[in-house]
């Protein structure tokens, strides 16, 4: 659809200049080419844009000089799908997603088949869990673009979102059929293992156990098909094919020679430190009980360590497969807890080596929570409060929206439909309950006692 308002042709080549220098950052020269355009009486009140110019001005943090000239280019030319499009985008940057959403709507009246827009709808509506919307935008651009491969991924999810199984597996089945050309690579993979998912919630536990042993070559996550498998078998009560890790594990509790458990230990410490298995020291402990073997396990993990940070490997052996960095986070984390156990040191190694391990991560929050914990058992009050601060934010819901599109391209649909689910059970969790029960009753306290005012002290810090 041709602009409401065109311009011409020099003016049209500034406008696309204003659009590229946006879509590259480069918000400086966006807002030359409009003053460019505007300074021209004839067009020094062309919606769009003006509209364009507010969008820059926002992505340089000045917001109300941005709603200011949106507002303006809206009126100006209120049949402009890019004046609604931007206003809308403007109102999804302040998360107002329902207003945005309306913007959106209004921009499709005047041209129902724009893709971008049709795209940063369905996003919004996903956010905001408005599932019918999302499957009529996601069947639009399905329709629009039926070549690639996100419109069909996003289609049929949005129908496994809303409970039809069938018609998401059927879907899927056709794409993969007609559109899926080799090689297998690590997205086929996880395509093939996302249909699965499908089946299983379907209840057709039979159907999806076939569909695993039917792709299983071309299904690159080994052990996954493993975990499945047993799952299914679990759920379909054939229990002559079930295999588990208790055999392995039982191995360690029996063993009473010091060199058998040394050896079945180090193996069984090395998958666990190579896979980065949370909860490894707490499936180890009761081994504790037999001193013999609570000191094997300490003396390989600091060997562990020695070797792990000199090259890379569980030991010096020059024959052994390098190891990624996060097995010496995983194993300053064993160590970490294995001290902190035998109480050692009065906490203080445990308390080194965990802020070690979180130093080689500073993203993983389960680690920067362990290691706050640890600094509150060791008395560094001021410190555990800084560690917090990393990991304490309250954009989670806020922040799923980057994944919306990013999931569907890098295929990791599993993953992103688990996110969603955790997103809408998130408040319901037992440590959301207690955390808002302590926060009303400090709040009860606060309005029965209310706090005189009084010269501030600050806490001493320990560390």
């Amino acid at each position: 659809m041709p602009p409401s308002n065109p311009l011409p042709p020099k003016e049209n080549a500034l406008f696309k200049r204003i659009l590229r220098c946006y879509e590259h950052k480069q918000y400086k020269n966006a807002l030359k080419f409009a003053k460019q355009i505007l300074s021209n009486p004839k067009y020094g009140e062309h919606g769009e844009t003006l509209a364009m110019k507010g969008l820059t001005l926002n992505c340089l943090g000045r917001k109300d000089e941005a709603y200011e000239y949106v507002r303006r280019g809206l009126r100006n030319d209120l049949k402009s799908p890019v004046c609604w499009h931007v206003y809308g985008l403007l109102q999804r940057s302040d998360k107002k997603y329902d207003e945005a959403i309306k913007c959106y709507r209004n921009a499709l009246k005047w041209e129902k088949d724009n893709i971008q827009i049709l795209r940063d709808l369905s996003l919004l509506q996903i956010q905001m869990r408005d599932l019918e919307g999302y499957k009529d935008t996601r069947y639009q651009l399905f329709v629009l673009r039926p070549t690639q491969r996100t419109t069909w991924i996003g289609f049929a999810m949005s129908y496994h979102l809303l409970g039809e199984h069938e018609m998401a597996n059927s879907i899927l089945d056709a794409f993969r059929t007609n559109q899926m050309k080799g090689p297998y690579d690590y997205e086929h993979s996880e395509l093939l293992l996302y249909q699965n998912m499908v089946l299983a919630e379907s209840g057709h536990y039979d159907r999806a156990l076939q569909h695993l042993t039917k792709f299983e070559s071309q299904i690159l996550d080994k052990l996954s098909i493993k975990e499945t498998s047993g799952e299914y078998y679990l759920k379909l009560k054939r229990k002559e094919f079930l295999k588990a890790i208790a055999p392995r594990r039982l191995q360690l509790t029996e063993a009473q020679s010091q060199p058998i458990f040394e050896k079945l230990v180090d193996e069984y410490l090395r998958h666990g430190l190579h896979k980065g298995i949370p909860p490894l020291f707490v499936d180890l402990r009761s081994l504790y009980v037999d001193q013999f073997k609570a000191d094997t396990i300490e003396k390989l993990i600091l060997q562990y360590v020695e070797n792990l940070s000199k090259n890379d490997k569980f030991s010096s052996s020059p024959d052994e497969e390098r190891q990624p960095a996060s097995a010496l986070l995983w194993t300053y984390y064993f160590a970490a807890q294995h001290f902190d156990y035998k109480m050692d040191t009065a906490r203080a190694l445990t308390y080194q080596m965990l802020e070690e391990a979180q130093a080689m991560d500073t993203a993983d929050r389960y680690v920067n929570s362990k290691c706050a914990r640890y600094m509150l058992r060791a008395g560094h009050i001021k410190r555990a409060e800084e560690m917090c601060a990393k990991f304490t934010r309250e954009e989670i819901m806020e922040d799923q929206f980057d994944f919306h599109s990013y999931c569907m391209r890098k295929m990791t649909l599993r993953s992103y439909v688990g996110l969603l689910r955790l997103e809408d059970v998130l408040r319901a969790h037992p440590f959301y309950f207690r955390c808002a029960r302590v926060a009303i009753q400090v709040y009860l306290t606060l309005y029965e006692h209310p706090l005189q005012d009084a010269p501030q002290t600050s806490e001493p810090d320990t560390g």
